[in-house]
């Protein structure tokens, strides 16, 4: 369990909201009482002083896998094939091999994001024939430890593919009656090869479930846009608008405009979310063409630190940095546009309500040293305080402990 501080009341003074005016905010019962100028508080109030500083709502990361990560573990050497194939059989082979403990690392980085201001994240968790549901139970244990500072959404996500390791649909539909909140997809042409059976027997166990879904899609050019197209197709059918996501969708960086543009007007009217880790390795979607066709757009790290990637690390304000590199956001405006693929539209992507810095949301702030929102994103400066449901979890970058 995370060991937090809290009082009855929690005054933080002489902050900055996204770089506006200075403001005092007041907490109490977890949730912003008032935000404004010289406010008062009961004698029990416990007091932070802010000096000035920035002041963030909590960080959201969208896309991430708590579950496969070797954070804080020994240096894992890759040295695996090209294909998407080969690292899916080895990473699942890895950890088999090595009894590699789902619980125990998802545990590590969630509180390590936490440490970095993240108080919300999505993490899909890999669910197959030979783990089972192994993987699934260690995170959800990670959910329940840090229910009350950090809200986790789980993803049951068939790693290996849908069709082609008979008995993962069934698991699936075990990992939502378990308690998974999402329902995870992987390319249905490229994996699956059969993409309309693969998307209706997907979409069959979220009608089961009312979940959302989120569905990896990595596939290319006309391939990835005939899979999105068979997405929206059932997403309007089965009446789940605004309960969709698409994670990655470099298709949408490949095809033609007019195609784009079309996929882009379906998904804004179907409230189909786009998530990205803005990777400099692959096409991405274009974030601005996105957002101005209504479609909200997320950010997230995809892995870290596992045997996919060496890549990564658990703070969001440097996700925020690498997509203002890949889309060459430079003025300060721009800037924000890259914050907000992590604070507002990241919650409003995957969910999460009660969100912001207006009284009665959840009061998760996050304070750093910084002239304004740019200079955050830039800079990545330590977190210097981050409070998640009313109560103080960290302090210059560590996690508070008894």
């Amino acid at each position: 369990m995370v060991s937090v501080s809290s009082g009855p009341e929690l005054l933080v003074r002489n902050v900055r909201p996204l770089g506006g005016d200075p403001v005092d905010v007041l907490v109490r019962e977890g949730r912003i009482a008032a935000v404004g100028a010289n406010l008062g508080a009961s004698p029990s109030a416990r007091v932070e002083e802010g000096d000035g500083a920035l002041l963030l709502p909590g960080l959201v990361e969208g896309h991430t896998h708590l579950d496969k990560t070797m954070w804080g573990l020994d240096w894992y050497r890759n040295d695996v094939g090209p294909q998407l194939i080969d690292k899916i059989d080895n990473e699942r082979a890895f950890r088999e091999a090595s009894g590699h403990d789902a619980g125990a690392q998802s545990l590590a980085l969630a509180r390590a994001f936490l440490a970095n201001g993240t108080t919300r994240l999505r993490t899909h968790v890999d669910v197959d024939t030979q783990a089972g549901l192994r993987h699934l139970e260690g995170v959800l244990r990670t959910r329940s430890a840090l229910q009350d500072v950090q809200q986790i959404q789980v993803v049951a996500f068939p790693q290996s593919g849908l069709l082609g390791r008979p008995g993962t649909a069934e698991l699936l539909d075990r990992s939502m009656a378990a308690g998974a909140d999402v329902l995870g997809g992987l390319d249905p042409c490229a994996i699956d090869g059969d993409p309309v059976r693969s998307l209706d027997v997907l979409f069959g166990i979220a009608e089961r479930h009312a979940s959302p879904i989120d569905i990896h899609l990595h596939e290319p050019g006309a391939m990835g846009a005939f899979s999105l197209g068979l997405i929206l197709d059932r997403a309007e059918a089965h009446g789940l608008q605004g309960r969709v996501a698409i994670s990655h969708g470099f298709c949408l960086g490949e095809v033609t405009q007019p195609e784009r543009d079309a996929l882009l007007a379906r998904m804004a009217r179907l409230g189909v979310v786009l998530i990205t880790s803005a990777p400099a390795s692959r096409p991405v979607p274009p974030l601005m063409a996105c957002r101005d066709a209504g479609v909200v757009v997320v950010g997230g790290n995809d892995g870290i630190r596992d045997t996919w990637t060496p890549y990564g690390v658990p703070d969001m304000l440097e996700r925020a940095m690498l997509i203002g590199l890949r889309y060459n956001l430079r003025r300060d405006d721009e800037l924000a546009v890259a914050l907000d693929c992590v604070t507002e539209s990241g919650a409003r992507g995957c969910g999460f309500a009660d969100y912001g810095l207006q009284p009665g949301c959840r009061a998760d702030l996050v304070l750093v040293d910084a002239h304004g929102v740019a200079e955050a994103v830039v800079a990545r400066p330590v977190r210097r305080l981050v409070v998640a449901g009313g109560q103080v979890v960290a302090r210059d970058g560590l996690m508070r402990h008894q």
